[in-house]
Protein backbone atom coordinates (compact mmCIF):
# COMPACT_ATOMS: atom_id res chain seq x y z
CA UNK A 1 0.00 0.00 0.00
CA UNK A 2 1.27 3.62 -0.94
CA UNK A 3 1.72 5.43 2.17
CA UNK A 4 3.51 8.60 -0.13
CA UNK A 5 3.18 9.02 -3.45
CA UNK A 6 4.60 12.37 -5.56
CA UNK A 7 3.80 12.68 -8.91
CA UNK A 8 5.60 14.89 -11.37
CA UNK A 9 6.39 17.30 -8.74
CA UNK A 10 7.52 21.01 -9.69
CA UNK A 11 7.80 23.36 -6.95
CA UNK A 12 9.13 27.26 -7.30
CA UNK A 13 10.02 29.13 -4.71
CA UNK A 14 10.55 33.15 -5.13
CA UNK A 15 9.49 32.66 -8.65
CA UNK A 16 12.55 29.74 -9.68
CA UNK A 17 11.68 26.43 -10.59
CA UNK A 18 13.33 24.48 -7.45
CA UNK A 19 12.00 21.20 -8.34
CA UNK A 20 11.54 19.87 -12.16
CA UNK A 21 9.08 16.81 -12.07
CA UNK A 22 10.07 14.53 -9.98
CA UNK A 23 8.36 11.41 -9.00
CA UNK A 24 8.76 8.87 -6.65
CA UNK A 25 6.59 6.76 -4.18
CA UNK A 26 7.23 5.12 -0.52
CA UNK A 27 4.66 1.82 0.75
CA UNK A 28 3.85 1.53 4.21
CA UNK A 29 5.95 0.13 6.42
CA UNK A 30 9.18 1.54 4.10
CA UNK A 31 12.50 3.81 4.61
CA UNK A 32 13.42 5.58 1.86
CA UNK A 33 15.52 7.98 1.91
CA UNK A 34 16.09 11.22 -0.52
CA UNK A 35 19.92 11.56 -0.99
CA UNK A 36 21.58 14.59 -2.49
CA UNK A 37 23.75 17.41 -1.50
CA UNK A 38 23.39 21.06 -0.67
CA UNK A 39 20.69 22.60 -2.92
CA UNK A 40 19.14 19.56 -4.95
CA UNK A 41 15.71 19.96 -3.47
CA UNK A 42 15.59 17.43 -0.54
CA UNK A 43 14.25 20.26 2.18
CA UNK A 44 11.77 21.70 -0.81
CA UNK A 45 10.46 18.16 -1.21
CA UNK A 46 9.47 17.77 2.44
CA UNK A 47 7.90 21.53 2.91
CA UNK A 48 6.03 20.67 0.22
CA UNK A 49 4.24 17.40 1.31
CA UNK A 50 4.02 19.05 4.52
CA UNK A 51 1.73 21.74 2.49
CA UNK A 52 4.18 24.65 3.47
CA UNK A 53 4.60 25.46 -0.36
CA UNK A 54 2.09 25.28 -2.89
CA UNK A 55 2.75 22.59 -5.57
CA UNK A 56 3.42 24.08 -8.83
CA UNK A 57 2.44 20.89 -11.25
CA UNK A 58 2.10 17.66 -10.74
CA UNK A 59 0.19 16.32 -7.49
CA UNK A 60 1.59 14.88 -3.78
CA UNK A 61 -0.58 12.77 -1.28
CA UNK A 62 0.23 11.11 1.81
CA UNK A 63 -2.54 7.92 2.69
CA UNK A 64 -4.37 9.39 -0.17
CA UNK A 65 -4.55 12.87 1.01
CA UNK A 66 -3.44 15.91 -0.87
CA UNK A 67 -1.56 18.91 1.54
CA UNK A 68 -3.53 21.51 -1.07
CA UNK A 69 -6.51 19.93 0.09
CA UNK A 70 -6.57 19.24 3.68
CA UNK A 71 -3.00 20.40 5.14
CA UNK A 72 -4.65 20.10 8.67
CA UNK A 73 -5.58 16.41 8.23
CA UNK A 74 -2.15 15.93 7.03
CA UNK A 75 -0.24 17.34 9.65
CA UNK A 76 -2.64 14.88 11.62
CA UNK A 77 -0.81 12.34 10.04
CA UNK A 78 2.35 13.08 9.94
CA UNK A 79 5.19 13.78 12.32
CA UNK A 80 7.90 16.15 11.08
CA UNK A 81 11.71 16.10 12.29
CA UNK A 82 13.59 19.30 11.06
CA UNK A 83 17.69 19.58 11.85
CA UNK A 84 17.55 21.43 14.15
CA UNK A 85 14.36 20.79 16.67
CA UNK A 86 14.24 23.62 19.06
CA UNK A 87 14.11 22.16 22.59
CA UNK A 88 13.73 24.35 25.25
CA UNK A 89 17.73 24.51 27.21
CA UNK A 90 15.90 25.26 30.72
CA UNK A 91 13.83 22.56 30.48
CA UNK A 92 13.92 18.89 31.06
CA UNK A 93 13.32 16.24 28.27
CA UNK A 94 10.43 15.21 30.24
CA UNK A 95 9.80 19.41 30.56
CA UNK A 96 10.10 19.94 27.34
CA UNK A 97 7.85 16.77 25.79
CA UNK A 98 4.94 17.99 27.85
CA UNK A 99 4.90 21.48 26.47
CA UNK A 100 5.11 20.50 22.50
CA UNK A 101 2.60 17.82 23.49
CA UNK A 102 0.19 19.84 24.76
CA UNK A 103 0.53 22.20 21.28
CA UNK A 104 -1.11 19.26 19.70
CA UNK A 105 -3.59 18.88 22.96
CA UNK A 106 -2.26 15.64 24.04
CA UNK A 107 -1.62 14.67 27.64
CA UNK A 108 0.95 11.68 28.77
CA UNK A 109 1.67 10.49 32.01
CA UNK A 110 5.33 9.91 32.91
CA UNK A 111 4.99 6.43 32.68
CA UNK A 112 3.90 6.93 28.88
CA UNK A 113 7.14 9.06 28.19
CA UNK A 114 9.51 7.11 30.06
CA UNK A 115 8.27 4.27 27.70
CA UNK A 116 9.34 6.02 24.98
CA UNK A 117 12.28 7.68 25.84
CA UNK A 118 13.27 4.23 26.77
CA UNK A 119 13.02 3.34 23.52
CA UNK A 120 15.26 5.86 21.97
CA UNK A 121 17.61 5.00 24.57
CA UNK A 122 17.74 8.36 26.34
CA UNK A 123 19.35 7.51 29.62
CA UNK A 124 17.06 7.11 32.84
CA UNK A 125 19.50 9.61 34.86
CA UNK A 126 19.11 12.49 32.08
CA UNK A 127 16.02 12.71 31.41
CA UNK A 128 15.59 15.21 34.62
CA UNK A 129 18.72 17.16 33.35
CA UNK A 130 18.34 20.40 31.97
CA UNK A 131 18.73 19.87 27.74
CA UNK A 132 21.50 22.45 28.00
CA UNK A 133 23.66 19.90 29.22
CA UNK A 134 22.74 17.70 26.62
CA UNK A 135 25.04 16.35 23.51
CA UNK A 136 23.24 16.74 20.41
CA UNK A 137 23.06 13.26 19.72
CA UNK A 138 20.95 13.69 23.13
CA UNK A 139 18.70 16.26 21.91
CA UNK A 140 17.96 13.94 18.63
CA UNK A 141 16.57 11.81 21.06
CA UNK A 142 14.46 13.62 22.55
CA UNK A 143 13.01 15.13 19.32
CA UNK A 144 12.85 11.38 17.95
CA UNK A 145 10.88 10.91 20.84
CA UNK A 146 8.51 13.96 20.43
CA UNK A 147 7.69 12.26 16.65
CA UNK A 148 6.87 9.07 17.95
CA UNK A 149 5.07 10.67 20.66
CA UNK A 150 2.55 11.85 18.54
CA UNK A 151 2.03 8.43 17.45
CA UNK A 152 1.48 9.42 13.50
CA UNK A 153 1.94 6.15 10.60
CA UNK A 154 4.30 8.47 8.78
CA UNK A 155 7.68 10.15 9.97
CA UNK A 156 9.31 13.08 7.80
CA UNK A 157 12.87 13.12 9.11
CA UNK A 158 15.65 16.12 8.10
CA UNK A 159 19.13 15.38 8.01
CA UNK A 160 18.31 13.53 11.25
CA UNK A 161 21.66 11.81 11.73
CA UNK A 162 23.57 15.39 11.14
CA UNK A 163 26.05 15.95 13.84
CA UNK A 164 26.27 12.60 15.40
CA UNK A 165 28.92 10.27 15.89
CA UNK A 166 28.97 6.88 14.81
CA UNK A 167 27.47 5.12 18.08
CA UNK A 168 24.31 7.39 17.72
CA UNK A 169 24.00 6.96 14.00
CA UNK A 170 24.04 2.90 14.34
CA UNK A 171 21.50 3.76 17.52
CA UNK A 172 19.02 5.67 15.26
CA UNK A 173 19.54 3.54 12.37
CA UNK A 174 18.59 0.23 14.64
CA UNK A 175 15.56 2.45 16.01
CA UNK A 176 14.45 3.58 12.17
CA UNK A 177 14.29 0.09 11.18
CA UNK A 178 12.40 -1.24 14.08
CA UNK A 179 9.42 1.74 13.61
CA UNK A 180 9.79 0.24 10.28
CA UNK A 181 9.16 -3.28 10.96
CA UNK A 182 6.29 -1.70 13.28
CA UNK A 183 4.17 -0.75 10.20
CA UNK A 184 5.15 3.33 10.06
CA UNK A 185 6.30 4.82 7.04
CA UNK A 186 9.67 6.79 7.08
CA UNK A 187 11.00 9.47 3.92
CA UNK A 188 14.22 11.08 5.39
CA UNK A 189 16.10 13.53 3.51
CA UNK A 190 20.18 13.40 3.91
CA UNK A 191 23.39 13.95 2.21
CA UNK A 192 25.41 11.17 4.40
CA UNK A 193 25.59 8.47 1.57
CA UNK A 194 26.69 5.62 3.90
CA UNK A 195 24.04 6.40 6.24
CA UNK A 196 21.10 6.01 3.98
CA UNK A 197 22.81 3.03 2.33
CA UNK A 198 22.70 1.35 5.91
CA UNK A 199 19.42 1.73 7.05
CA UNK A 200 17.21 2.74 3.53
CA UNK A 201 15.39 -0.04 1.57
CA UNK A 202 15.55 2.15 -1.72
CA UNK A 203 17.68 5.58 -2.21
CA UNK A 204 16.44 8.23 -4.01
CA UNK A 205 19.32 10.55 -5.58
CA UNK A 206 18.17 14.51 -5.82
CA UNK A 207 20.38 15.94 -8.12
CA UNK A 208 19.17 20.12 -9.07
CA UNK A 209 15.77 19.20 -8.57
CA UNK A 210 15.61 16.51 -10.44
CA UNK A 211 15.55 12.67 -9.19
CA UNK A 212 18.33 10.94 -11.24
CA UNK A 213 18.44 7.64 -9.81
CA UNK A 214 16.41 5.25 -7.60
CA UNK A 215 18.29 2.45 -5.90
CA UNK A 216 17.32 -0.70 -4.48
CA UNK A 217 18.55 -3.45 -2.21
CA UNK A 218 18.67 -7.33 -3.75
CA UNK A 219 17.31 -10.17 -1.79
CA UNK A 220 17.28 -8.53 1.86
CA UNK A 221 21.09 -7.04 1.64
CA UNK A 222 21.62 -3.74 2.13
CA UNK A 223 21.79 -1.43 -0.79
CA UNK A 224 25.41 -0.93 -2.54
CA UNK A 225 27.31 1.85 -0.83
CA UNK A 226 29.56 1.96 -3.85
CA UNK A 227 27.31 2.35 -6.64
CA UNK A 228 25.09 4.65 -4.56
CA UNK A 229 28.36 6.82 -3.93
CA UNK A 230 29.64 6.96 -7.44
CA UNK A 231 26.17 8.16 -8.70
CA UNK A 232 26.45 10.75 -5.64
CA UNK A 233 29.34 12.12 -6.86
CA UNK A 234 28.82 12.24 -10.41
CA UNK A 235 27.90 16.36 -11.89
CA UNK A 236 26.04 14.79 -14.41
CA UNK A 237 24.76 11.35 -15.99
CA UNK A 238 21.92 9.31 -17.20
CA UNK A 239 18.37 8.46 -15.40
CA UNK A 240 18.19 5.14 -13.89
CA UNK A 241 16.72 2.74 -12.04
CA UNK A 242 17.16 0.27 -9.90
CA UNK A 243 14.70 -2.30 -8.43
Amino acid sequence: MTAIDVKDLKVERSGKAVLHGIRFSVQVGEVFALLGGNGAGKSTTLLTLLGFLPVAAGSVSLNGISPSANVKKIRDQVAYLPEAATLYPHLNAYENLGYFLSLSKLKLSKAELDATLEKVDLQTDARSQKMETYSKGMRQKVSIALALLRDTPILLLDEPTSGLDPVAIDEFNRLVRSLAAEGRTILMVTHDVYGACQVADRIGLLRGGELVGLFGSNEGQKIDTQTVHKAFTERTGAKRAVS
